[in-house]
């Protein structure tokens, strides 16, 4: 049987990514081209053939969301030219943050989205530390969920921290802390905090002794910064020698860069899901097209790729 040819190609916002992705892979990035008209309208295009193709399509879908509607016409288009399997790696999943119906009439636009990736044509998910788990069931297809511990647990043991303890910003990230506590065989404390509004703090307590140790803040993103600056605040005020934040998706919002710059966090490590609007003394990014590539290559000659993962 002959062998089917893998073909890379990345939308727009996520060029960046997709030319290291592909590089990573031995490969060259595919040719995409994206008419737009005046009213701002767009149509995307792929610029070779794609028929019997294993393509895969990196897109993130961070706002606006002309992101997402281009990966999903990039999809269809892939799927009208007869690719043989059509597999989307989205290292950013947008609308995640609305995985259920927490109050009345309100959209779950993450199975949404699902719904409508799963309608274009794609016959494969890869995506990065999903703000819920959960959402790999909205979809009907397979889901590669990637952790960033790859990423982080290397990074984490070069600083070589005599006292280390791990803290969850909120109950909703225990389980993704816990991980990193047992493979460091460190402890863990959490920061339990109480919203009035979306991106409003009303008040936040600590759970845990952090007294003279160098804590590391685990999550998946960062929005406003404001429940992480002001847990490194207060783990300061509680005694702490160092606070850091290890955030997957930078989002960075509004006002964020600022708040960090002012903040007490000694750093926030992110990853290069989303492009940084700016740099920042205090922002390190771990580049991800190595680990994206090797997932690919995996992924391709259906290899597991569970033992790429440290927690």
């Amino acid at each position: 049987m002959e062998q089917r040819h893998v073909k890379i190609f990345s939308g727009t916002a996520t060029h960046y990514l997709g030319e290291q992705i592909a590089a990573s892979y031995g490969l060259p990035l595919g040719e995409v081209q994206v008419t737009r008209f005046s009213d701002g309208e767009f149509s995307p295009a792929f610029n070779e053939s794609v028929r019997g193709c294993d393509v895969f399509i990196i897109q993130s879908t961070f706002p606006p969301a002309d992101n997402l509607m281009e990966l999903l016409m990039l999809i269809d288009a892939a799927k009208r030219a007869s690719a043989h399997y059509i597999t989307v790696v989205i290292p950013y999943f947008g609308f995640a943050r609305s995985d259920r119906k927490d109050k009345p009439r309100v959209s779950i636009a993450s199975k949404l989205v699902a719904n409508m990736l799963t309608a274009a044509g794609v016959t494969r998910i890869i995506t990065m530390d999903l703000h819920a788990p959960q959402i790999q069931g909205f979809f009907d297809i397979p889901v590669d969920h990637l952790e960033p511990s790859s990423l982080f647990v290397p990074y984490i043991q070069s600083l070589n921290l005599p006292n280390l303890t791990f803290a969850a910003p909120d109950m909703g990230g225990v389980n993704r802390v816990r991980g990193y506590a047992k493979n460091f065989n460190a402890e863990m404390v959490i920061c339990d905090k109480h919203r009035s509004k979306a991106n409003h703090i009303a008040e936040m307590t600590v759970i845990g002794d952090v007294e003279g140790r160098d804590i590391i803040l685990i999550d998946d993103i960062v929005d406003t910064a404001g429940t992480l600056t002001k847990a490194a605040g207060m783990l300061f005020d509680k005694g702490a020698k160092s606070v850091r934040a290890f955030c997957t998706h930078p989002v960075l919002s509004g006002k964020a860069y600022d708040t960090i710059e002012n903040s007490r966090l000694t750093e926030l490590v992110v990853t290069d899901t989303i492009p940084l609007r700016k740099e920042s003394s205090k922002i390190k990014v771990l580049q991800s097209a190595e680990l994206f590539a090797r997932i690919i290559r995996r992924v391709y000659v259906y290899e597991s790729i569970s033992e790429l993962f440290l927690v």
